[in-house]
């Protein structure tokens, strides 16, 4: 099926009245429609139903996944700006790493996800927009250090208010998103170098029969940098090309940061439990623990647990597994009900459950949020850990505001006043359990909030 037209359509309609992404859904509805019409035999079997269906819908996943959405030309970059071209090696090697292999591509949803703000000065202007998918957790687990800069980085006071986040600018707004950008770059370069990941117009390798192109790839151009604010500079000067629709730029932050980490270090972070990054799960790719940890600590170790544990396999082999190192900034906290109803809950060590500022990305049931105390102190004091606040942000489009929750760790009452409850949720919120895996047996007030999860 030649789709070239239907490229062409989206370009020549980018300055219309529709947004960039909405110009490429309605292309890609309008495509889909066109290749179910000209398929139509798949679903002609003997009842009408059945492995056909199963074919087709398979075929529109992989046509959605081939479409090549072109990046608009203001958010590339010239060839001239001194970047080194990627080479098919090179190439290759990300590839393999992200997918397992060099044929698969990034989704439609990855494509189209990008780092948008909520608008300034709201309530949540502090906030990147999350929509389902395999890219949300990249863009939570960021949020993370966007909250990290806003309350610990650019204000030094112990304990700041909430409403500093809400008074936020479109202008600090996209300065906070380099400097965390930048700062998880430099943190995956173990403190030496960061390399940052932009699409030129120029294609600077033949592919062979053994690499799939995706138009984007074959495009980038590596910026690398051996000081912290000249790779934060250079981010916010090309800040559009990860903010804005269209950029591909949750793409371009997870090939930067592959480039920062060096696949040879990336290689040695695993174990034998995690050979590539990215898992496919219910027709998208969704990030592996490695990810996350890599973003949060700096290093792909597979594992949330502290340090090494020793494996001893079928055949007698002893392996090892690769956990946290060593406590950062940020940390994580997890808890999933499937899990703690058949006795295997997932055990996260006290390097990440007590990081050195109060923030957590949470994954709680699969979805992931942040959770986060304006108190810089709150860890580095156990009289404060008596009763504080905890701010919750889970990035669903119903949340308007950032929700305040009080935590008692003194008071073992909760058991009690939610005994009555027939609804499981109800009586034991998955948030509030998440909360207990780093406060066992606390209340949580929800002070006049609905729980939710």
């Amino acid at each position: 099926m030649d789709i070239g037209p239907k490229v062409q359509q989206v370009k020549r309609r980018v300055d219309s009245k529709l947004s960039y992404t909405e110009i490429l859904q309605e292309e890609v509805k309008k495509s889909q429609t066109k290749y179910q019409d000209n398929h139509k035999s798949d679903y002609d079997n003997k009842d009408g139903t059945g492995a056909s269906e199963f074919r087709s819908s398979k075929k529109q996943g992989q046509f959605l996944s081939n479409i090549p959405f072109s990046i608009p030309k203001q958010l590339t970059v010239s060839s001239n700006l001194g970047g080194l071209p990627i080479s098919l090696e090179m190439a290759m090697g990300l590839r393999k790493m992200l997918f397992g292999n060099t044929f698969h591509v990034f989704s439609y949803e990855w494509k189209k996800s990008c780092f948008k703000f909520h608008a300034p000065y709201s309530d949540l202007s502090y906030a990147l927009e999350a929509e389902k998918g395999g890219a949300r957790a990249v863009l939570m687990a960021v949020q993370v250090y966007i909250i990290k800069y806003c309350l610990f980085v650019r204000n030094r006071e112990e304990n700041i208010p909430l409403q500093g986040l809400c008074e936020i600018s479109q202008t600090e707004q996209e300065n906070a998103l380099a400097e965390s950008l930048g700062d998880i770059l430099w943190t995956a370069g173990e403190g030496r170098k960061a390399t940052v990941c932009l699409v030129t117009s120029d294609t600077y390798f033949t592919p062979n029969i053994d690499y799939k192109v995706d138009n984007l790839t074959e495009r980038l151009q590596l910026f690398e940098f051996s000081g912290k604010e000249a790779a934060q500079k250079f981010i916010c000067d090309h800040i559009r090309c990860f903010k804005d629709e269209g950029s591909h730029g949750v793409i371009l932050f997870l090939y930067s940061l592959l480039c920062s980490r060096t696949l040879e270090r990336l290689q040695k972070d695993l174990d034998f439990t995690t050979s590539h990054l990215l898992q496919l799960s219910l027709g998208n790719f969704i990030c592996r623990q490695a990810i996350l940890n890599i973003i949060l600590t700096g290093r792909a170790s597979p594992h949330v647990f502290n340090g090494f544990q020793k494996f001893d396999s079928e055949d007698g082999v002893q392996e090892l597994l690769h956990g946290v190192l060593a406590r950062s900034d940020v940390g994580y906290l997890h808890w999933n009900k499937e899990e703690v109803e058949h006795y295997r809950p997932l055990q996260v060590g006290s390097m990440l459950k007590t990081p050195k500022l109060p923030i957590w990305l949470c994954n709680i049931n699969g979805t992931y949020s942040v959770l986060f105390s304006t108190n810089r102190l709150l860890l580095s004091d156990w009289k404060m850990e008596h009763i504080f606040d905890l701010y919750l942000y889970n990035g669903q489009p119903s949340q308007k505001k950032t929700v305040h929750l009080t935590v008692d760790t003194h008071s073992h009452h909760w058991e009690k006043n939610h005994c009555e409850e027939s609804d499981p949720e109800k009586r034991f919120p998955s948030v509030e359990m998440a909360i207990r895996t780093k406060w066992e047996g606390a209340a949580i007030n929800w002070n006049g909030a609905v729980p939710f999860f």
